[in-house]
């Protein structure tokens, strides 16, 4: 004689707080629908139309420059291209928030929390194996990934630190007020990913998402140090939360007088408060939210 719980795609506590965040009925829905698989094509090996061609399943995604798609269920790693280094497994909405770091060849750009790479290859791509990128994490496992990846891909320019949570700064001194950009793609919710992993959001907890809070504002100032003066700092989080995006780039903005945001243009997204927010229902891609921040010269 239990009642039952009210059907919904997310805990009310949740589901409240994305509402709040300027989502509706339909996009909350979107939320639950199945994701694609896409792969970024990689530049320095390829290109988009000799890919196409190659790989007569695959079609252009919609958006992203480099991107295709590939029926669901395809082995990736058998195909010939993936092995060769051509191809890279990366959401298209992941690829488009990745070109608001507008990397330049020649640039030095540190990846202050680049897991496994997926993001860090995609910048030697754009930079054309020109300049130096330094990729660290403070995770052992996803960091070791990268390597390898790398070596794949052909992208010569790389470099990999581990980082011991709380010292970051001490163990990028030589880094300090010398990048000429900075991209965090900080630890979330990943309240915009739940098509790849729908458990996640009955794991979600109001004391995670205050604790993901503070572990993005020190990533944010940690990176704030490194970025030169004039240098830019972009913020990337897979959450469709406002306390975890443009929220944050309000309390940056507060702490770090000089700092300013920039208008961002991709190609696909919509402007939403400090930055542009990218949804699974309207974009047909992972949700997320990404703003570029500019340091005072």
């Amino acid at each position: 004689d239990e009642p039952r719980a009210r059907a919904g795609v997310a805990p009310q506590w949740l589901s409240k707080a994305l509402r709040a965040s300027g989502l509706d009925g339909a996009a909350l829905t979107d939320l639950a629908g199945r994701a694609t698989l896409d792969l970024r094509v990689n530049t320095l090996t390829s290109d988009r139309a000799t890919v196409l061609a190659t790989l007569p399943e695959a079609e252009a995604t919609p958006h992203a420059p480099d991107g295709i798609r590939l029926p669901t269920g395809t082995n990736v790693e058998a195909l010939p291209l993936f092995n060769e280094g051509a191809l890279e497994v990366q959401d298209e909405g992941s690829q488009i928030v990745g070109l608001a770091m507008q990397a330049k060849p020649g640039e030095r750009i540190v990846d202050l929390c680049a897991g496994a790479g997926g993001k860090t290859l995609a910048l030697a791509a754009t930079m054309e194996n020109q300049g130096v990128i330094l990729a660290c994490d403070t995770d052992r496992n996803r960091l070791s990934r990268l390597a390898p990846r790398a070596t794949r891909a052909g992208a010569t320019i790389v470099e990999s630190r581990l980082l011991n949570p709380t010292r970051e700064i001490e163990a990028l001194s030589e880094w300090a007020g010398r990048a000429d950009g900075v991209l965090v793609d900080a630890p979330c919710s990943g309240t915009g990913t739940w098509r790849r992993n729908p458990e996640a959001r009955w794991r979600l907890t109001p004391d995670r998402v205050s604790r993901l809070q503070s572990t993005q504002q020190q990533v944010l100032s940690v990176a704030a140090t490194l970025v030169k003066p004039g240098g830019a700092l972009v913020y990337i989080v897979c959450s469709l939360l406002d306390a975890e995006g443009t929220d944050q780039v309000s309390w940056f903005l507060n702490a770090h007088p000089g700092w300013t945001t920039e208008p961002l243009s991709l190609p696909a997204g919509a402007k939403h408060g400090h930055g542009i927010r990218l949804e699974p229902g309207r974009d047909g891609t992972d949700g997320f939210f990404v703003a570029r921040l500019r340091a005072a010269c």
